[in-house]
């Protein structure tokens, strides 16, 4: 699953909790500070997959004429692009290797600006940051579904887009991450 600029701060915010409440870890600074870390890397990683997808969106618009003219499948190529360009943006479309390496580096990050000690193998701590990040986005799925179907409940209809919609959206969804305590 794609990870967007609007849920960086609850994933990174998980990951803090996560790795506070894994005795694992003892963190210098606190909570916070493990967070904004966690965040400046999921955002820089984000927006190279935002760079990566606006150029190949890009090269398929310079060649739509040809793509219509040879029949070809848009999407494919949209996705064939991307992964020819993925080496050259420090993209790694699988993502299962892309958490596993956003997880190095918020460790790396977390250990050189001395956030945080521990005792235990990298790979454990490691670990508690990947799944932080998985679990949070198989959650985030249910919540989504789980959100929409309040806002559908409701008498009044909230039209997707409008401030209005985005506002309620915003606070039921981190309602239900309270309830689950993840943020």
């Amino acid at each position: 699953m794609k990870i967007s600029l609007k849920t960086i701060p609850h994933i990174s915010n998980k990951i803090a909790i996560n790795l506070n409440l894994s005795g694992a870890v003892t963190m210098t600074k606190g909570l916070e500070a493990v967070a904004h870390e966690a965040e400046k890397i999921l955002i820089d990683n984000v927006k190279k997959e935002m760079a990566l997808e606006e150029k190949a969106h890009e090269i398929c618009d310079a060649n739509e004429e040809e793509i219509d003219f040879m029949l070809a499948d848009e999407r494919q190529l949209f996705f064939m692009i991307k992964k020819k360009l993925a080496p050259e943006y420090d993209v790694i479309l699988n993502y299962e290797d892309r958490f596993s390496d956003i997880s190095h580096k918020i460790l790396d990050e977390l250990y050189e600006e001395d956030l945080i000690h521990f005792d235990v193998t990298e790979n454990r701590i490691k670990n508690i940051i990947y799944n932080a990040i998985t679990s949070f986005l198989a959650d985030s799925s249910e919540i989504e579904d789980l959100v929409m179907d309040k806002i559908r409940s409701y008498k009044k209809r909230y039209i997707p887009g409008t401030d209005e919609f985005e506002i309620l959206h915003e606070k039921i969804y981190r309602e239900e991450l309270n309830k689950r305590g993840m943020e």
